[in-house]
């Protein structure tokens, strides 16, 4: 038989793929330059088939197209019998995993992974068994003189090894197909000799070989020889190897897959695992560009962190000022309201019974009588303008305060109308500046003697505490009969139980002084009101220096974005690499988004521990006067917030490499 009989259609085999009237045309400016001219081909199952060709013949075109890597024009492919035009992104991509293997001529070897795990990569989108995987990829090195070298990343390995390690990857899934494009168009003349022996085993297993080539005498190793020239099959012929050959059984290549192939839930996990794993070595690869990636982000939670705990921490101080004027506290005011005409004609209608009928209902813990005076006080020889406050004996009770020194009033002394003082630590330095211990000292208030009996601690709230005058309590009777004669008080401090609304109970006081009084003569002060109102004027303030800082979140957000972007766009190669062997569009883009949800959940992470290290220098520098309080609510939401930020900012970086073109993405460097 001569050895350039041309092949017959009718052959003895089922043909494995079938191409017909193919035409492949690429866009150029206006116009569009037709690569391949109505190729017919028949390849059979087994056979070893050369491609041959100058540069621009269309040969790698062809190759690409019968690799389901690229798609015709027009014409019509089937493999198997099935018409691969009709196929979506996902079911080429399942045909390349589980039927092709691909040998590049520059080896496409992902630089961040050693060999075992290169070469494991197609079983991870396979869903192959995790041990089952590793054990496979070690046997496939080893049988190719690899053993030694299962740890060594690419760039460990000399070109003849990475050409080695590429076939073990094409062989992985079982490789029915290989695909090898210019397989030893890189590698010197033994490591090239060795190349083609391994190809010629594997063709003796049963696996279908079309080689690409531009090399006659390496075409003529083939059984058949399919040469191009601009676009159009000139020759189609059988080889002197095929002569020596066509007598030998044909085999098939052994099954892989169906062995070791896990479930749909384990290969998902498996495979979200592999993209974990890869975006934590693009991280590590590229640690300078991660940390200014997460700079924004860093910086916009910590901002965000550090604001709700210093708004935190204000509403506490301001809050806790308003508990020493008293917890949960109602003070009925005498006089009409304010803007009352009534005001100016009558303004004494409070009296110690309304005090009492108050103290009486369920609802209320405790009250005190009070009314004020400023008079001239005197200590030997030291006179000072002070205020008297005539309180009931529970004043301590309703107004927070404690005593430093001393005992408070009882009800004897209400009753008895004691002359007894309590001082606040102003008066204490006023008049007993040289006396460690007032208590028993007695003072002229006006011309009406007080014994001291107890003195305040320093209470620097500026909620009704602390003022710069000098203040001296006496029983509220003492006040009113010694001091001011007049039957009324100005006000009562009433304590609330904590179980009651305050709203309630503010409603019902009112009720009953109206009802004894006939008329709304007096005012009502709510603590808790004014807690509200402090706590709604912080968390206003609050919410809105976050939202500027929320600002910063979303900068860093678009530069999370960018930087993806650009990732993408370094690792183009990376991408059509693993679509190749049959990585899903849904693969890809889990990979550049748990890239993105990574950077921004670590720069959170950053970002709340700059927070507690701003806030802790903020509690030393404030001391107990000022405090940062950390928000658990606000830490989760900054962390929520981060992760959201990686999966929105990510998505489209994502989304565009999962819409890579296979052949246009291995094309880059």
């Amino acid at each position: 038989m001569d050895s350039n009989t041309p092949i017959s259609n009718n052959s003895a085999n089922a043909p494995l793929m079938q191409v017909k009237g193919l035409i492949k045309e690429f866009p150029a400016g206006e116009q569009t330059i037709r690569v391949l001219h109505d190729i017919d081909l028949t390849i059979n199952q087994g056979e070893m088939v050369a491609i041959i060709g100058q540069s621009g013949s269309g040969k790698s075109t062809l190759m690409n197209i019968l690799g389901c890597l690229d798609q015709a024009t027009a014409g019509e492919y089937k493999i198997f019998g099935q018409s691969v035009s009709r196929l979506d992104a996902d079911e080429l991509a399942e045909l390349r995993r589980e039927h092709f293997g691909f040998i590049f001529q520059r080896y496409h070897l992902l630089g961040d992974i050693n060999a075992r795990d290169n070469v494991a990569v197609p079983a991870v989108y396979a869903g192959m068994n995790g041990q089952a995987r590793s054990a496979r990829a070690e046997q496939l090195l080893a049988d190719l003189g690899l053993a030694d070298k299962v740890n060594n990343r690419p760039n460990q390995l000399s070109g003849g090894q990475q050409q080695r390690v590429s076939i073990a990857r094409a062989l992985m899934n079982g490789g029915d197909i290989i695909l090898a494009d210019e397989p030893t168009g890189a590698l010197d003349s033994k490591s090239g000799a060795d190349v083609m022996k391994i190809l010629h085993d594997l063709k003796a297993q049963g696996h279908t070989i079309i080689m690409v080539t531009h090399d006659p005498g390496l075409a003529q190793q083939a059984e058949r020889v399919i040469e191009l020239k601009d676009g159009y099959v000139i020759e189609d012929y059988r080889t002197e190897h095929y002569l020596k050959t066509q007598d030998q059984d044909k085999v098939l290549p052994e099954p892989i897959l169906a062995q070791h192939r896990k479930g749909k839930l384990s290969s998902f996990i498996d495979r979200l695992f592999e993209a974990f794993k890869m975006s934590l070595l693009a991280m590590r690869a590229h640690k300078m560009r991660t940390l200014l990636t997460m700079l924004g982000i860093i910086i916009g939670i910590a901002s965000v962190v550090s604001v709700v705990g210093l708004g935190k921490g204000s509403q506490a101080q301001i809050l806790a000022n308003i508990s020493s004027l008293g917890t949960n506290t109602i003070t009925v005011i005498d006089g009409y309201p304010w803007g009352d005409p009534r005001r100016r004609y009558n303004d004494d209608n409070l009296t110690p019974q309304d005090a009492q009928a108050v103290a009486d209902q369920p609802y209320v813990v405790s009250v005190s009588p009070q009314l004020d005076t400023n008079i001239n006080v005197r200590y030997r020889n030291v006179q000072e303008a002070a205020s008297i406050s005539g309180v009931g004996q529970d004043y301590l009770t309703v107004s927070g305060e404690t005593l430093a020194q001393g005992q408070g009033f009882d009800e004897q002394s209400i009753l008895r109308r004691t002359q007894d003082i309590i001082i606040d630590d102003n008066a204490k330095q006023t008049f007993f500046a040289d006396n460690a211990n007032p208590i028993g000292e007695v003072v002229l208030i006006g011309s009406v003697p007080g014994r001291v009996i107890g003195v305040l601690e320093p209470n620097d709230s500026g909620f009704g505490g602390q003022v710069d005058s000098p203040t001296l309590y006496m029983p509220y009777t003492t006040m009113m009969s010694r001091l001011v004669g007049s039957p009324n008080i100005e006000r009562f401090v009433a304590l609330i139980d904590d179980s009651i609304s305050s709203s309630a109970a503010e409603s019902a006081i009112s009720t009953l002084i109206e009802g004894r009084h006939g008329t709304d003569d007096f005012r009502i002060r709510n603590s808790d009101s004014i807690r509200q109102t402090i706590e709604a004027t912080t968390g206003t303030m609050t919410l809105l220096i976050s939202s500027i800082a929320i600002i910063s979140l979303i900068v860093g957000g678009i530069g999370v974005m960018n930087i993806m972007l650009v990732s993408v766009t370094e690792r183009t190669n990376e991408i059509g690499v693993r679509m190749a062997v049959g990585a899903r569009q849904n693969d890809i883009m889990q990979q550049f988004l748990i890239e993105a949800v990574l950077v921004c959940i670590l720069g959170g992470l950053l970002g709340i521990g700059l927070a507690f290290v701003i806030g802790e220098l903020i509690n030393r520098v404030g001391g107990e006067s000022f405090k940062v309080i950390y928000s658990p609510a606000s830490i989760v939401a900054a962390f929520v917030c981060s992760t959201l930020i990686g999966v929105v900012f990510g998505f489209l970086p994502a989304r565009n490499a999962a819409r890579l073109d296979p052949v246009e993405a291995l094309s880059r460097d």
